[in-house]
């Protein structure tokens, strides 16, 4: 049922562009795809492994400026840059993770907000590298096999398909023998420990592996809009990310899409809806709105919004 279910999935997925045109609408659907990825990877960190991450916006960053820099600066190939935007962020999250991981709870939280500052400074201060303030405009279209991704639609399959490929993988990550380990990491590192679970490893790994899921994620953001500038990957961005995990379910990889879905639609309708409140509106007034959708989410479903409509048409169905 659930093979039935991802495939008819991807049909409706597939047909997406054959009735959708408009190219403003499109371009929400790719940012989902990109949320998606980096919504994923924080659940398999946060959800299952239980790794409190407030910096995920600096991975998701390092991607796109790695690829900005090699493709605009050096004219390396597009995909050969998207993977070394993947290995330089995973070596930076696995070096980074080594020290901050010993930490727990709040201490954790406080320690990646303070990485995600700093990696968000350093894209503004070497101007020399990452343009400043400004960014680096003309990032090329992605190319793979000759083939340039250089229309919304062809861009809507890539970062679909890219988001559909970090499920699957996140899904044979969950149930294999390393998921088992950090359920059991969530659970207790005391008792997983015990139980002969190498926990310093395992949340290393995992780390490196969100990272490395928002690495891509950031990549394929810089070839779909041309131009990579600090703004996209503040503290707000980060908060946007974490209020996705929870919108979805935490632990629920197959609600990552559906959390980074509804925050993206929402802020999309609250731009087009209320300009005038936009007009007012600042980064602190987006910290206070995703607080108060994560309150709501918390109090009337607390495992996500996967979760709590699939209890919601158990009920449903009981009453019948």
């Amino acid at each position: 049922m659930k093979v039935w279910a991802f495939v008819g999935g991807v049909v409706v997925l597939a047909l997406i562009p054959v009735f959708v045109r408009t190219p403003s609408y499109l371009d929400v659907l790719i940012y989902i795809g990109l949320y998606s990825i980096v919504t994923t990877g924080l659940c398999l960190l946060t959800g299952y492994a239980g790794q409190i991450s407030l910096g995920q916006a600096a991975f998701y960053g390092l991607g796109a400026y790695t690829s900005a820099i090699l493709t605009v600066s050096y004219d390396v190939p597009s995909p050969l840059a998207l993977i070394a935007g993947i290995i330089l962020t995973a070596a930076v999250a696995y070096g980074f993770g080594i020290p901050i991981l010993k930490l727990k709870g709040h201490y954790l939280a406080m320690a990646t907000l303070a990485f995600g500052i700093i990696v968000y400074l350093a894209f503004v201060e070497f101007k020399e590298f990452t343009g400043g303030p400004s960014g680096i405009p003309g990032v090329p279209p992605f190319s793979l096999f000759g083939f340039r991704f250089d229309s919304d639609t062809k861009r809507y399959y890539l970062t679909t398909g890219a988001a559909l490929l970090t499920l699957l993988v996140a899904r044979n990550v969950v149930n294999s023998r390393i998921g088992r380990a950090l359920r059991s990491i969530h659970g207790s590192e005391v008792a997983a420990e015990t139980l002969g679970v190498d926990t310093a490893r395992q949340k290393l790994q995992v780390f490196a592996l969100s990272a490395a899921m928002a690495s891509l994620a950031g990549s394929l953001y810089a070839h779909h809009l041309s131009l990579v500038s600090p703004t996209a990957f503040n503290f707000v961005a980060s908060i946007e990310f974490v209020v996705m995990a929870a919108v979805g379910g935490l632990a629920s990889i197959w609600g990552a899409p559906f959390g980074a879905a509804a925050i993206t639609i929402l802020a999309e309708a609250i731009r087009r809806v209320m300009p005038l409140l936009l007009s007012y509106a600042s980064g602190e007034h987006e910290v206070i709105a995703y607080g108060v959708i994560l309150v709501v989410i918390m109090i009337f479903m607390p495992e996500g919004l996967v979760a709590g409509l699939r209890a919601a048409l158990a009920r449903g169905r009981e009453r019948l």
